[in-house]
């Protein structure tokens, strides 16, 4: 399974991350620890959706329309 995800910081709530991978804890966690360059300048980070695909194309279709998306929506 794949999941497609939206980060969004606590200490600047108009960053956000979009994302996929295959496990959100883990990758939360990632993020959080600052070994992500782009994201460690915002942590800390909190998941605020996710969705979950059986295909990996899928979850990368629905990561592209989401980053295109503005900040309202």
């Amino acid at each position: 399974m794949k999941y497609v995800y939206i980060l969004q910081s606590l200490n600047d709530p108009e960053q956000r991350y979009v994302g996929v991978t295959s496990d959100l804890n883990q990758r939360l966690a990632r993020h959080n620890s600052g070994r992500c360059p782009f994201t460690s300048k915002f942590m800390p980070w909190e998941l605020v959706y996710s969705e979950q695909f059986k295909e990996e194309l899928e979850a990368f279709a629905r990561e592209r329309q989401i980053k295109k998306w503005s900040k309202a929506k």
